[in-house]
């Protein structure tokens, strides 16, 4: 086999592995391996041998005797380490901006119908609202997961998220055509707001920002509804010049592509 196809197999080869790696995480638990070669649309021999390597490399791990796999602790590792250059670049805008507002700052990151918030300045607020690093919240009913919604397209949207969306309070919006709507709007002002649509009594404004790499992230400002209504203006210019701030500093790194 010359360099040349040698070098073209290697490369149908990783695209395989990331088309199997991508039908699982599309899929809450497990699949079968005759699961998976029908959603990849591979002969099922080729996708026993590319998930044994993946497996032997525990980029996906065994769940069941019948030959059930799920992703593995090597891509969380992985993604810790990305979200981990993420934190680093993006800390001192949100101190900064927590200063400046005297609240909670957070950062967080779309996972499917929900958001993982990676990153929090809390504010030395007796009153105060704080979700832990780490903490998933649905998307549809936080300022964050609207702000990073809105990022997708409409088809993408309606592939995540069911017709009838759950509720956690009375402002919960529970119809996807209602969300979509609000989605334009957050598509075409930049900000998006939990006005107590998570939880009774706290409100949020949020915006998206680069990742670094190639992605979108969202910094919001959550804090108590006494507080929120009189200071939205206030609140929305000060996440609005921070996230502005952060653009450019993305803006001005070497390209990684």
């Amino acid at each position: 086999m010359n360099q040349r196809s040698s070098d073209g197999s290697e490369v149908q080869a990783i695209t395989r592995a990331s088309r199997i790696l991508a039908a699982l995480e599309a899929s809450p638990g497990c699949l079968s391996l005759a699961q998976i070669a029908q959603r990849v649309e591979l002969p099922r021999s080729t996708v026993h041998r590319i998930v044994k390597a993946l497996t032997t490399e525990r980029f996906l791990v065994p769940v069941s005797s019948a030959g059930g796999v799920r992703l593995g602790p090597r891509l969380a590792g992985l993604a810790s380490a990305a979200l981990g250059e993420l934190r680093q670049q993006v800390r001192p805008h949100l101190e900064r901006l927590s200063e400046r507002i005297n609240e909670t700052v957070d950062l967080a990151v779309l996972d499917r119908d929900h958001v993982i918030f990676i990153d929090q300045v809390a504010a030395p607020q007796r009153l105060q609202a704080v979700s832990a690093v780490g903490a998933r919240f649905p998307a549809h009913c936080t300022a964050n997961g609207k702000a990073l919604l809105a990022e997708l397209s409409t088809d993408q949207v309606r592939e995540l998220l069911p017709a009838r969306l759950p509720r956690l309070t009375a402002n919960t919006i529970t119809s996807r055509p209602r969300l979509m709507e609000e989605l334009e709007r957050v598509r075409a002002e930049g900000a998006a707001f939990d006005r107590e649509e998570h939880t009774a009594g706290i409100c949020a404004i949020g915006r998206a920002i680069p990742d670094g790499v190639g992605g979108r992230a969202a910094l919001t400002i959550p804090l108590p509804a006494l507080r929120f209504h009189d200071r939205e203006p206030q609140l929305a210019k000060a996440l609005e010049q921070a996230c502005a701030e952060i653009s450019e500093l993305f803006a001005a790194m070497p390209s990684r592509g």
